[in-house]
């Protein structure tokens, strides 16, 4: 019988710590995929957060680094001055780099440093019991917004990837989502995208993934793939909002 499915080589054999229903995994596989296509597995090195994806140096086969909350573009930034014949991404979710990592994420980009960030954002902090996060949309509750998130005491979202649109250094800002195979599909393009343009010097990529929570979201995995699409997509518009390689449309 012909093989039509089956695991990345750039993803580990172990089982993960990931809640039922956590698209982390499906993310995890398609960054595993474009090491796979691209033949990079070897000459690859990834940055691991602290968050829910805090053990992901156990499920990538290619190199690993453990970097301090937040800390994870300047460690790869170093990585890649001292390899800049590697390729170098980060993982990391929006409490690690749109809060406690905001300055190091803008200044990576605003140098243009030739690596390439995965951002997982499901509007809230994951692996510490559910509080708001820089991206809780206003009005969700969370452990520390039980009333809802009120935008007149705590602020609104961060939009990221609008964000670092506008900064020069920056060769690629996306944001696409895993809750259907239709944008699974687009989000596997996106990130492969992202590592090309690495490997040819374009500069700093971010990839902004749309990603479900249902253990802290109080949600079965199908009731989180719904409010995905209709809450965080109206309120996080999927698309590309810079892209060096679009002529006279770098945003969206």
């Amino acid at each position: 019988m012909a093989v039509v499915f089956d695991k990345p080589k750039a993803l580990c054999d172990v089982p993960t710590h990931y809640c039922p229903g956590c698209t982390h995994g499906i993310i995890h596989r398609l960054v595993a995929e474009t090491m796979d296509e691209l033949n990079i597995e070897g000459d690859t090195v990834g940055i691991a957060p602290v968050g829910c994806a805090v053990m992901a140096y156990n499920y990538f086969a290619c190199d690993m680094v453990q970097a301090p909350h937040g800390r994870a573009p300047a460690v790869a930034t170093g990585i890649k001055r001292a390899r800049p014949d590697c390729f170098v991404f980060t993982y990391q979710g929006d409490g690690d780099l749109a809060a406690i990592g905001t300055a190091e994420t803008v200044h990576a980009a605003v140098r243009g440093e030739n690596i390439t960030v995965i951002f997982v954002n499901n509007a809230i902090y994951g692996m510490t019991g559910g509080q708001m996060a820089p991206t809780t949309l206003p009005g969700q509750v969370t452990q520390t917004t039980p009333y809802g998130r009120d935008v007149s005491y705590s602020g609104n979202p961060i939009r990221m990837s609008e964000m670092l649109a506008t900064l020069d250094g920056v060769a690629l800002s996306q944001r696409v989502a895993v809750d259907t195979v239709p944008h699974i599909r687009a989000a596997k393009k996106a990130i492969k995208k992202a590592f090309e343009y690495q490997r040819d010097k374009k500069g700093f990529t971010m990839l902004e993934v749309l990603s479900t929570c249902p253990t802290n979201w109080g949600m079965t995995p199908q009731e989180a793939l719904g409010w995905l699409k209709e809450n965080m997509i109206p309120y996080y518009p999927l698309g590309i909002y810079r892209d060096c390689a679009l002529t006279g449309e770098e945003s969206k």
